[in-house]
């Protein structure tokens, strides 16, 4: 049924979804976590927080193992909900990813600042109030040419960058935990966090809440592993179980990584150090080489951030072309690697001009991103749920105990999620940010008419055939491996 290589193994697409999930974050925002609720309330924050995050990928977890199809959600809400719901839950995850992908390559230039300090030269304009430099663009543009090109060259040779990636990261933050273990304040007289902030219950609470409010986006991401489903060499049920992993890993991580900042980074420097984890990292091992190498880290946060988000925004493109909702274009695979090639450079090129805009201008859209990518997470909620009443006999290889229930709360937590981008709510979207998801809403819309126009009603049998294969292929797994349903 499909025509990609099946090249991603266990390690492969734990690397995939972790190198997605960490990023750059870890590195600038952890200090802030720790001053906002104390070094215990920021890491409770995101064990509760990862728990939001964790029960969404669970449906994630039982429908990948069902229909392991790239584009993932694109495939998931069609079956549920129809083509229309697959369109606008593909569009707005897409929307994520790009930005994602945009943001990294000015974020990749800005950490070059912390390395070679005052290296901007050849001013070339100034955007939302940020001065573009030659160099600054450059940096960011040379990031992109290669992760596009290492993306060219087939899944074998991103994943092998994905895993070296996540190695190196995985090594440093080792190395924070082990510093943080060793450090001793006393002697070095350093005044160190408290484990909570606030005045009694409620104002500890408050503190954490105010953590949790910015935990789950921080694990965006691990939804690439259903948009490269087809091409992960491994059996049903460990799909789902690694993506599970993947998920577990990341939350130990960030908790991992608040307790060393928070034992190491001096209070004084906890809300105003712009690279709190570097800080910290050099606090621990008093020399500025580890700070150093902690931004290192943060480097191959961004490149495998990066990497993941090329990886599924160019399938789930790649999905929505084959099933005539995007121009055919970019349905074409490599005729060797079998990569959708097409897509790969389109987001590839996009992503290299990014930093021609500056950073402001790409925060507001990856602000923005993040919205699509929430009503997508709720979408796949409804989904999940809907199948578990319309098709008990589905056929689930990874079936969750208790689905229904499960569905039921993974669709109010992503209502919550939705909500906090509202008016008035604490991540609430500005009126120029509504303006750019305004802009990328008419832009879909353009094209789902000018597509249905086109080739009017064939998205419905293009994904109408895929699944009736696929049931096909799901009878046939059944026979070969029995359960109780």
């Amino acid at each position: 049924m499909s025509a990609m290589k099946k090249s991603l193994g266990v390690i492969d697409i734990i690397a995939l979804a972790f190198g997605a999930m960490v990023g750059w974050g870890w590195v600038v925002l952890a200090g802030g976590w720790v001053f906002s609720a104390g070094t215990w309330g920021a890491m409770t924050a995101f064990l509760i927080g990862g728990f939001i995050v964790i029960m969404i990928g669970i449906t994630y977890a039982e429908l990948i193992a069902s229909m392991p199809i790239t584009g993932g959600e694109h495939t998931y809400t069609h079956r549920a909900l129809g083509v229309n719901a697959s369109f606008i839950c593909s569009w707005s995850m897409l929307f994520g990813y790009l930005s994602v992908v945009a943001f990294e390559a000015v974020a990749l230039p800005t950490v070059v600042e912390y390395l070679i300090p005052n290296y901007n030269q050849g001013y070339l304009w100034n955007i939302a109030g940020w001065d573009v430099y030659a160099t600054w663009a450059g940096v960011g543009m040379a990031g992109s040419i290669l992760v596009t090109w290492l993306n060219t060259r087939g899944m074998e040779v991103s994943a092998w960058f994905q895993k070296t990636a996540v190695a190196g990261i995985l090594l440093v933050g080792t190395l924070l935990f082990i510093g943080a273990i060793l450090f001793n304040p006393e002697a070095t007289n350093t005044e160190l966090s408290p484990a909570f902030v606030g005045d009694g219950f409620s104002g500890v609470a408050a503190a954490i809440t105010g953590v949790i409010v910015m935990v789950p986006f921080m694990f965006v991401g691990f939804d690439v592993i259903p948009q490269a489903a087809e091409e992960i060499d491994l059996t049903r049920p460990n799909i789902g179980k690694f993506l599970i992993i993947a998920l577990v890993i990341a939350v130990m991580w960030y908790v991992g990584v608040i307790w060393s900042v928070g034992v190491t980074l001096p209070i004084a420097l906890a809300e105003t150090s712009t690279l709190s984890t570097a800080d910290a990292m050099e606090s621990a091992w008093q020399g500025k080489w580890a700070g150093v190498l902690l931004v290192i880290g943060g480097v191959l946060g961004i490149m495998s951030s990066w990497n993941a988000f090329l990886i599924g925004g160019s399938r789930l493109l790649y999905a929505m072309s084959k099933t005539h909702m995007l121009p055919a274009f970019l349905g074409k695979l490599h005729p060797k690697h079998k990569t959708p090639i097409n897509a790969i450079l389109l987001i590839g090129g996009l992503a290299t001009l990014a930093p021609l805009f500056g950073r402001k201008m790409l925060v507001w859209i990856v602000t923005a991103g993040g919205f699509g990518v929430v009503i997508a997470y709720t979408l796949v909620a409804v989904s999940f749920l809907v199948l578990r009443y319309r098709e008990p006999d589905m056929v689930r290889p990874f079936r969750i105990p208790q689905g229904k229930i499960v569905g039921m709360v993974a669709i109010v937590l992503g209502l919550g999620l939705f909500v906090l981008y509202l008016p008035g709510m604490p991540a609430a979207l500005s009126g120029l940010e509504w303006s750019i998801f305004l802009g990328w809403t008419v832009l879909g819309i353009v094209f789902f008419v000018y597509e249905s126009m086109k080739n009017p009603g064939k998205s419905k049998v293009v994904m109408d055939e895929e699944l009736r294969e696929l049931k096909i292929v799901n009878q046939q797994w059944l026979k070969e491996n029995p359960y109780k349903k």
